[in-house]
């Protein structure tokens, strides 16, 4: 861990509350609202949100599920979404989804009109702007624990195994 965190504080919250109150409280808004109003279905959200995840190597996102009305996506999504390009488990929307959380970190520069035109065939703009928000939530604060070293003291171990 790279930050000091006191004996007995739970890491993210010390880091993002005690330490920063204000910034930490506006960014804790944003990543909640992220998934409490979201209109993505969840199988392009996870999609999204891993792939994020497996680029920061967040430890903590990696190991999260996000579940909606007692649905979480199926064991080996994870490993679905990292073979994303060629995978038969995803519909061409899911494939977007983790096609464009991709580009977004590692290569935004050539996001291209053909790129463009193939997202826009699956997704409104409404979407677009959405899971960019989404997207751009996770990379900040997923990079972020991971590289404070947050992350791997928030691991939750039901999210794997259970």
């Amino acid at each position: 861990m790279r930050i000091d965190i006191p004996e007995g504080a739970d890491p993210i919250p010390y880091v993002w509350g005690d330490l920063v109150p204000e910034i930490g409280r506006a960014a804790g808004a944003f990543s909640l609202a992220v998934y409490e109003h979201t209109t993505i279905g969840l199988r392009e959200f996870e999609a999204a949100r891993l792939r994020i995840a497996q680029i920061n190597g967040c430890v903590f996102c990696l190991d999260w599920r996000t579940e909606r009305a007692g649905q979480k996506v199926e064991d080996g999504f994870l490993d679905a979404v990292a073979h994303w390009r060629t995978t038969d488990a995803f519909d061409e929307r899911t494939r977007m989804a983790a096609e464009y959380a991709e580009r977004y970190a590692t290569d935004h520069h050539r996001l291209d009109d053909a790129f463009w035109e193939r997202m826009k065939a699956h997704y409104s703009q409404a979407e677009i702007v959405e899971l960019s928000m989404s997207i751009g939530s996770w990379l900040a604060f997923g990079r972020l624990n991971h590289v404070l070293g947050i992350d791997s003291v928030c691991v939750l171990p039901t999210a794997r195994g259970a």
